[in-house]
């Protein structure tokens, strides 16, 4: 911390110093909690403008309430000086430019930090409060990452295609993650995708998930009293995530221990029985930094070294993809691309969200149980929320805008920074190509080849057209009708095309017409 010169003593005394922490920024490894500074109090704060900017699950906004409370706790156990304001408290503001100058002013600070926030409203707003301070600031790493904020930018300067793949590898090679050698990947091979699409079928035994019984009763009557508009149930009062760094680390050593060895097979599976398979549920808890992703890849690994006679590098290698692959890239997207890309629908899908995103009830099996699970828990797996979710709004050609709003509210995890380029890019194909080569888009078929959804479905997946049918096969053709221009130079869209032109006229009227009567009336399917 910076000194200033005291001229009563002629020596020298610590200023005092405000530092903000976000509800996202729950690191208690971060190098301003090494030693305990008698001059800094630490500002921490539920929000308005936090829980308002979009309609949250209400499992997602008590699970961070929760984990922020129980990490201020945690610094007052250990010495440091927190200033908390609950959501109802009567001197919060709601704002964060009041509550920062407001505080600055009462405890007489000398100087304002914080750590630089993982999304672009925040960023600005920080930057812009700073600079209608007249005291000192300063903006500090959150210290969570593997990469810096341009890290990726910087990487793929100059060249044509922002392929997460070739990020990937240099992120293998310079953190030295399931390396052989400095050149050479552990098991011969960098990715192991084409091992990890295994339908699952009853076995292997699925143990049951590391889940809490966390009252939320107290939470729950605040965001009442509030008048805080939210969605979804959390049954019994008992909020099941982890919402501690204690609680993270044993999700943590249940997946190591217990999921990991069949993980990777069955990543892609979808089952109507199952919501969470072998998936760790680990999100949550690393994307409020409660856990950082090198000491969960480290964990994994290191059970995956010290286990090799039981667990297949497949099953690892899809994992640390997700987190040192995806995650990072993700966020090196975002950070190149922003704010421009939060206003990106280069397909120019229009149309509005069905109801039955918010009720779940629709007579498609796949969507009634990946949506209804969603409202449910606040979570589905990466392929339901890609694969069926995702690929029906893209295919009904929903406003991208609906569609990021939806994903950032429902999902616990979401926060903008990992949401958007997920869902605006990959899923929904809004920025033209540049995180997705192509669109995920799919007919029935491979949902059903990758679960048991469409076994009991009120629609036939086998079938295209007639009242039997099942949508995803019609409005998949009509998509691609409706779209052939936009990617008539698309390599990787050559075959699809291919497929679209030899299509019977008549057949292909059929399909159409199908397809217009799901996306004009979607809840009545």
């Amino acid at each position: 911390m910076i000194q200033k010169k005291n001229t009563k003593t002629n020596g020298f005394e610590l200023m005092k110093t405000l530092r903000l922490i976000l509800g996202d920024q729950l690191n208690h490894k971060h190098s301003w909690f090494k030693n305990k500074e008698s001059n800094c109090i630490y500002l921490m704060a539920e929000m308005r403008q936090e829980t308002d900017y979009v309609k949250h699950h209400v499992q997602k906004v008590v699970a961070f309430f929760m984990a922020m409370r129980s990490f201020a706790e945690e610094l007052q156990d250990k010495g440091h000086t927190v200033s908390y304001f609950k959501i109802n408290a009567k001197e919060n503001p709601q704002e964060l430019s009041k509550l920062i100058q407001r505080t600055i002013t009462e405890n007489q600070i000398e100087k304002f930090e914080y750590q630089l926030p993982d999304e672009y409203r925040l960023d600005q707003q920080l930057k812009e409060i700073c600079q209608n301070l007249d005291i000192e600031t300063a903006a500090v790493d959150s210290e969570h990452f593997y990469t810096e904020r341009h890290e990726l930018a910087n990487f793929f300067e100059g060249k044509k295609s922002l392929l997460m793949e070739s990020f990937y590898r240099m992120m293998r090679k310079k953190h030295g993650v399931l390396m052989a050698s400095n050149s050479n990947p552990e098991g011969g091979k960098w990715n192991f995708d084409q091992s990890n699409r295994k339908k699952w079928q009853g076995n292997p035994e699925i143990p049951h998930e590391r889940g809490f019984r966390k009252d939320a009763t107290a939470i729950l009557e605040e965001l009442e009293e509030a008048g805080i508009a939210t969605f979804g149930n959390i049954p019994n009062n008992n909020l099941s995530w982890p919402t501690t760094r204690a609680d993270s680390l044993q999700v943590l050593n249940h997946f190591c221990d217990e999921l990991l060895v069949h993980f990777g097979d069955y990543q892609d599976a979808l089952h109507t029985s199952q919501k969470y398979l072998f998936h760790s549920r680990l999100s949550f808890a690393m994307n409020s930094k409660m856990l950082s992703p090198k000491e969960v890849i480290d964990k994994v690994v290191d059970t995956y070294l010290e286990n090799k006679d039981q667990i297949d590098i497949s099953q690892v290698e899809g994992f640390v993809r997700q987190i040192l692959g995806w995650r990072e890239y993700m966020r090196g997207i975002y950070w190149k691309e922003m704010p421009n890309y939060a206003t990106l629908n280069k397909l120019n899908n229009t149309n509005k969200l069905p109801e039955f995103f918010w009720t779940g009830k629709t007579k498609m099996n796949c969507l009634k149980h990946a949506i209804g699970q969603s409202l449910d828990d606040a979570y589905a797996h990466h392929i339901q929320r890609l694969m069926v979710i995702g690929n029906y709004a893209l295919l009904t050609q929903i406003n991208p805008d609906e569609v990021d709003k939806w994903y950032l509210g429902v999902y616990i995890d979401a926060l903008e920074w990992v949401e958007i380029t997920n869902t605006r890019g990959m899923s929904q194909f809004a920025d033209g190509g540049i995180v997705a080569t192509k669109p995920y888009v799919s007919s029935a078929n491979y949902i059903n080849k990758m679960g048991n959804y469409c076994k009991n479905c009120y629609y036939k997946h086998t079938q295209k057209t007639g009242e039997a049918a099942c949508p995803f096969n019609s409005l998949y053709w009509h998509f691609l009708d409706e779209k052939k221009e936009y990617f008539k130079d698309n390599q990787r869209m050559g075959m699809m095309l291919n497929l679209l032109k030899k299509k019977d006229a008549k057949e292909l009227e059929q399909l159409k017409e199908r397809a217009q009567q799901v996306i004009e009336n979607p809840d009545n399917f």
